[in-house]
């Protein structure tokens, strides 16, 4: 998926340890511990000195990518459109600045569009809603010191694959209406059923009877430049002009040509992007929008800031484990530092007029396939978008929507490539069917539902591998006279029907020794099972001991 051939591949990084504090001190976000205690230098994580000729081009790439998303989500959203860009600039430079994830990228996110569309609604206006993102950001930095990023550390990694392909399938699905001309709905869009009454299959029957040529020349030519430029060895050393720059800058030069040649052909304004000028400096004070704290005593706020930092925290961590996995150099980030960031910068976005933002996978994943090697390539980003808004917004407002959507074809097919089902499905159907129902859960929902899902299929999985093995491990050999068995480490009450099988199995007559003396926990299911058999063990002639078992007490007494 990414080339490594030209680097290094490093050991892979620990997580950090569970004790601690939730911030790692400072400087040891890009290094691992010596065997002397002492922070050895990760030659992975170099200095911005070395790494500009890779973070630069790369920040380009997520800025062409950033760009019309947060427009995109903040028109979703019903939010001001200027909320969408300080999002991205915040998510880039704030939080990219605290974040110890070097390639992650942050900025308004679509999987929360329904809640900020919902959310300003019950609250009655933006200025009020920000109030509630200010109280989320606030939660989650209260979240990163009770190190409630712990929880990242438990996605399956068939399920953050299966996020990665699905989030790959979405990208396709909705980009191909945009390829060829059919604009209706918001790009960057991720939920099955869209803002305008279509979902992701029906909106590619529509875009049939509403195609512009202009657009699939754009697309077909976008597309060819991209392969070109992955594929060329010689066009890879042009480090300082990535593939998706050219891409843009093509389809602006083709866009004016159809002018002379093709007149029918140009792509009119809403086929474009649809950044807001501001005319003079007074207009730009408009992009500024300050939250209504007289609205903090509403409980309406306060369950809508709780529900944010939630959601953001989950959809942020979720992003952070598909982050680390993409990373070619597999370092491994601290989940409750990035909480922290998060709370840092959804705070400082609600007091600036900025929508929720959360850690985003399409604009990490476009930052690590366009060679991004550190954080600097998310904080250049976020400069370069707060750049790009201020002095040149009009000349972005010519490039051609079928452009970008080329690009994010690209990045989809990157994510959801055949290789990587090919791969998932050698592992196994207990992985392959978890990737796979994570992907059409995701495609046919959103994020969250659809990892959820996954998460059920995968613990069915776990749950029916646990039920299979048995629970009363035979020790002894199996023609001794004195049949020996233990019981595993956690005897609870999932054991119940496996134990009860393997005692009435045992042939009249028979000596049977059960060993509990290593378990450490005794459901009263268990212990209740265990006990009452010797009635039955009495009346069939076995000879029946149990060693290191518990008496059998009342329920609320339950031995352990």
């Amino acid at each position: 998926m990414i080339d490594t051939s030209a680097v290094s591949i490093p050991p892979r990084r620990k997580r950090p340890g569970g004790g601690g504090s939730a911030v790692p001190p400072s400087g040891s976000a890009g290094g691992a511990n010596g065997p002397d205690g002492s922070t050895a230098k990760d030659h992975s994580t170099p200095p911005f000195s070395e790494s500009w000729r890779q973070d630069f081009p790369a920040s380009i790439v997520v800025l062409l990518v950033a760009l019309p998303l947060c427009l995109g989500i903040a028109l979703a959203s019903g939010a001001p459109l200027s909320s969408g860009l300080m999002a991205g600039v915040i998510g880039g430079i704030v939080v990219g600045m605290i974040s110890d994830s070097q390639l992650m990228v942050s900025g308004p996110a679509a999987g929360l569009t329904a809640i900020v569309l919902a959310g300003i609604t019950a609250v009655g206006s933006f200025p009020a809603f920000l109030t509630a993102v200010i109280i989320g950001g606030v939660l989650q930095i209260v979240l990163s010191f009770l190190r409630a990023g712990v929880i990242g550390y438990y996605f399956p990694s068939a399920v953050i694959r299966g996020m990665l392909a699905g989030i790959g399938v979405i990208l396709i699905l909705k980009q191909l209406p945009h390829a060829v001309g059919y604009d209706s709905d918001y790009l960057g869009d991720e939920s099955f059923v869209q803002p305008d009454g279509e979902n992701s299959f029906t909106a590619i029957f529509s875009a049939f009877d509403a195609i512009q040529p202009g657009a699939v020349v754009i697309c077909l030519v976008s597309l060819l430049v991209l392969v070109l430029w992955a594929q060329s060895p010689a066009l890879k050393k042009i480090k300082l002009l990535p593939g998706p720059l050219v891409v843009v800058l093509a389809a602006i030069a083709l866009n004016a040509l159809f002018g002379v040649t093709q007149p029918e052909w140009v792509l009119g304004a809403t086929h474009l992007v649809q950044l807001p000028v501001a005319e003079t400096a007074s207009d730009l004070l408009t992009f500024v929008i300050f939250p209504d704290f007289s609205s903090i005593t509403n409980p309406e706020i306060w369950r809508l800031g709780f529900t944010l930092a939630i959601v953001a925290s989950l959809e942020t961590l979720l992003s952070l484990e598909a982050t680390d996995k993409l990373d070619p150099y597999k370092r491994e980030s601290d989940t409750n530092r990035e909480l922290l960031a998060q709370g840092i910068g959804n705070t400082f976005s609600g007091l600036v007029g900025g929508l929720p933002l959360t850690g985003v996978i399409v604009r990490s994943s476009a930052n690590i396939q366009a060679g991004g090697r550190t954080r600097y390539s998310a904080i250049l980003h976020g400069i370069l978008l707060l750049v790009a808004v201020l002095s040149i917004p009009s000349a972005l407002n010519y490039i051609p929507l079928s452009a970008l959507a080329a690009i994010l074809l690209f990045t989809g097919y990157k994510l959801a490539a055949p290789s990587l089902w090919v791969s998932t499905y050698k592992l196994g159907v207990q992985q392959f069917i978890p990737f796979a129902v994570t992907v059409v859960a995701i495609v046919l929902t959103d994020l969250l539902v659809g990892i959820a899902v996954g998460m059920l299929v995968g613990l069915t999985f776990i749950l029916s591998e646990y039920l299979r093995q048995p629970a009363l491990m035979r020790v002894s050999a199996p023609d001794a006279v004195l049949q020996r068995f233990q019981l595993p480490d956690q005897a609870t009450f999932l054991s119940k029907a496996n134990i009860s099988q393997t005692l009435d199995a045992l042939a009249p007559g028979s000596r049977i020794e059960i060993d509990g003396r290593n378990t450490k926990r005794f459901d009263h299911d268990v212990l209740e099972i265990l006990h009452e058999f010797r009635t039955t063990a009495a009346l069939r002639e076995i000879d029946y001991r149990l060693v290191g078992v518990p008496a059998l007490t009342s329920p609320s007494t339950s031995a352990h």
